[in-house]
């Protein structure tokens, strides 16, 4: 039955202002203006003079509410950053890729389910399969390609190009773990979806993406380089802070990591991610899918897109970190509201920023989703401080209590207690739980952070090593993955790692024959006979990588 045209009129604005209605949901929190005005508040600290700073844009239903630049593009000669500043993309760069490959995928140029070494032959064998799925949702166990080229003597701002990524990848003779059977963010995955993208298409990165859906969307700021040497108009230089001021700090590479944008591009992309205008709703789906672990469990990590909830709302986006870029794009698909905000220093909290411009926009909406603080006496606080280790990943994480707080060793957050031994770090989601001590055993410690997979510590109780003891550690190392000899020598009472172009690293002993430096954990093992015959260095992305003991004291350590 058709209402009366008054009725009608009516029932549309009871429609609009109820609480919790679908157009009140899509309405932006107050005036324009006083939208412009918190976001400007912001961003204030990075709105002077002589400081780098960030583009930000904000859109309601694919039409542009905010967008506006706030510091200096480049400081040498004082040019601010505008809406048309163009930003080196990070790792938001992953989503372009994921997309490249589900086109080709879609044309039946490839599958997901394509073993790896159909499309890259020259990887080893790995002794499981590692399928392009695996590769795209970061379940495929590789390893993380910065560190091995660090271990191999690379620094961090010498110029690495796709084949060098590729040649140390394809020295690799095990993963991390096997494949599916976790989720770990690793760079490498997406090099080789590049390497893919190129070799099934018969194009570059950047002719491909341009052809495809760059020029379609009309992002004509937006491209992969071809190289490092381009000249970009209206390029973003990045920096880091330094005592007294800044320094450059542009990233060196190319391939998947070196895509170009603006903030205004990124709308646009964004708003494809809704509508399905280049690739289709089915494609735009695909991006949008969890990958799964071999068990069933939900990752919350697409085409190259985290799919996460904030504060009761759905999202879907990605940051990004390299040189001095921070970058981070958000989608809230339900209320079509897409936030970009990119930034030309490594010290600007992209990602805390973005949430903020959000609860501009959307905070009526949001709930209040982080535990509550529960107090607890500071001695229940040190009877936590120590070191643990990971016999899943052979990570170590420091503790300890400083200004009555329980923190990570150098780090910047105070752990949070939210009840029944769990802390969260700071304003994070992330959980660290202390599992209470059975009799004769040393306390566990379980984190969960935005991966699904827990990761189990044990208190480390082995006493710290006398100066004997640091000297049976002492020698030469060498790994042929990477093709490097590592020296351990005693400096200054404390054990120092080193190899070609890295310099030294000391080493801090944290029980028995374990120690933490730059490069991570650093474990050393031992033969049947009790002498020492490796090294191990284990992160977050990288575990047991193994160094040979070498020469005379190896010999000495068999049995």
């Amino acid at each position: 039955m058709r209402l009366p045209h008054p009725l009608l009129l009516l029932a549309l604005v009871a429609l609009w202002v109820l609480p919790g209605s679908s157009a009140s949901a899509q309405t932006p929190r107050g005036s324009r203006a006083s939208r412009h005005s918190r976001v400007d508040a912001l961003f204030a600290p990075w709105s002077g003079k002589a400081t780098p700073g960030c583009a930000v844009s904000v859109a309601r239903n694919g039409v542009q509410d905010y967008v506006r630049g706030h510091g200096l593009a480049n400081l040498e000669d004082g040019l601010p950053i505008t809406p048309k500043s163009v930003f080196h993309m990070a790792s938001v760069t992953k989503q372009f890729v994921a997309f490249s490959i589900g086109l080709l995928a879609r044309e039946g140029k490839l599958s997901l389910d394509d073993d790896v070494h159909k499309h890259v032959p020259e990887l080893p064998d790995f002794g499981k399969t590692v399928t392009v799925a695996h590769l795209m949702h970061h379940l495929s166990g590789l390893r993380e390609q910065g560190q091995l080229l660090s271990l191999a003597g690379w620094r961090g701002d010498d110029m690495t190009v796709e084949a060098d990524n590729l040649e140390v990848l394809t020295r690799q003779r095990g993963v991390n773990f096997e494949p599916g059977s976790e989720v770990l963010y690793t760079n490498a995955a997406y090099t080789l979806l590049a390497v893919i993208v190129r070799r099934v298409s018969g194009q570059s990165l950047r002719a491909f993406t341009d052809e495809r859906f760059f020029k379609p969307l009309g992002m004509s700021d937006t491209q992969f380089q071809d190289g490092p040497h381009a000249v970009i108009p209206r390029r973003a230089i990045g920096y880091s802070p330094q005592e007294g001021g800044w320094r450059i700090s542009m990233p060196h590479s190319d391939g998947s990591s070196s895509l170009l944008s603006t903030v205004g591009d990124m709308l646009k992309w964004q708003q494809n991610l809704l509508d399905g205008r280049v690739g289709g709703p089915e494609l735009v789906s695909m991006m949008q899918t969890s990958g799964k672990l071999n068990d069933g469990t939900v990752t919350g990590y697409g085409g190259g897109l985290r799919l996460m909830e904030h504060r009761g709302l759905r999202t879907v986006g990605h940051d990004g970190m390299m040189g001095g870029f921070r970058t981070e794009t958000v989608l809230f698909p339900e209320q079509r509201v897409a936030i970009a905000v990119l930034c030309n220093s490594g010290s600007i909290p992209s990602s805390e920023l973005v949430w903020k411009v959000a609860e501009v926009y959307l905070g009526d909406l949001m709930r209040d989703t982080m535990p509550p603080a529960v107090a607890l006496p500071e001695a229940e606080l040190a009877a936590l401080a120590g070191n643990y280790w990971s016999p899943l990943t052979d990570e170590v994480v420091r503790l300890e209590v400083k200004g009555g707080a329980l923190r990570e060793v150098g780090g910047a957050k105070d752990f949070v207690h939210i009840g029944e031994g769990a802390f969260r770090p700071g304003e994070s989601p992330h959980v660290w739980r202390f599992v209470a001590p059975k009799p004769g055993a040393p306390r566990e410690l379980r984190i969960r952070d935005a991966w699904p997979t827990t990761r189990d510590f044990i208190r480390i109780v082995a006493p710290l090593p006398t100066r004997a003891d640091l000297m049976a550690f002492v020698g030469q190392y060498r790994n042929e993955e990477v093709d490097m000899t590592y020296a351990v020598r005693l400096v200054d009472g404390k054990l120092a790692l080193s190899w070609p172009r890295r310099g030294e690293v000391l080493l801090e002993p944290v029980g028995g024959d374990r120690f933490v430096g730059s490069p991570g954990a650093v474990s050393f093992t031992r033969a049947a006979t009790g002498g020492v015959d490796g090294v191990l260095v284990s992160s977050r992305r990288l575990r047991r990588f193994r160094a040979e003991r070498m020469g005379q004291d190896a010999r000495l350590a068999r049995p």
